[in-house]
């Protein structure tokens, strides 16, 4: 798993494997789902303002509009 954080962007990505094979699939509100060209696989999240959304915030639970499998 990659986690990539870009603090001036206040971008998150989080993904699986290689995703040089990715396109970044729009589902609204700054949240996108990283999908396999190919395979048509969900390999990963990207969620702009992702600092902004979670300020105020203890501990961070996003819901997100998608299954995403770890293993």
């Amino acid at each position: 798993m990659n986690i990539y954080y870009d603090e001036e962007g206040d971008f998150l990505e989080i993904s699986k494997g290689d995703i040089s094979n990715c396109y970044f699939d729009n589902l609204g509100e700054g949240i996108f789902q990283i999908v396999d060209k190919s395979t048509k696989e969900i390999k990963g999240i990207a969620i702009h303002s992702f600092k902004n959304r979670t300020k105020n915030l203890d501990e961070i639970k996003l819901k997100l509009p998608f299954k995403f499998n770890f293993s």
